[in-house]
């Protein structure tokens, strides 16, 4: 394994709401992601996901639960079976780096033109 440097794998690609893989450790997939808008609603049944903002502001819309807004250097949890939205502010692009089980699926259960069947490395 070398030394990965965020930001030049986040140079590699700037299409939205399709995570990178770029290192996995005990199971666990890490991914970079570039976002803009709003995802959509969906939970993981099995799996918590980890959230880190490295640019942008990222909101996490739930139905049961206050927004969290999270600004960069910060990170949160969202618990498996919760169901959630990120999104962004108009006009806003995030930069944020993911944590979930490798078999996690993108959109949870929810097949929408924003699911990503097969990630990507870098």
């Amino acid at each position: 394994m070398s030394v990965i440097n965020i930001a030049q794998k986040f140079a590699q690609f700037h299409d939205h709401w399709s995570p990178k893989v770029i290192a996995e450790l005990n199971g666990q997939a890490v991914k970079v992601a570039e976002v803009a808008g709003e995802f959509v609603w969906h939970d993981h049944t099995d799996e918590d996901e980890l959230f880190l903002v490295f640019q942008g502001t990222l909101y996490i819309d739930f139905k049961d639960r206050t927004t969290v807004k999270l600004q960069p250097g910060e990170f949160y949890i969202v618990p498996r079976g919760v169901l959630h939205r990120p999104r962004t502010e108009t006009g806003q692009e995030v930069h944020l780096l993911l944590l979930e089980p490798i078999a996690t699926k993108h959109t949870g259960e929810v097949a929408h033109a924003l699911t990503v069947s097969r990630y990507d490395r870098l």
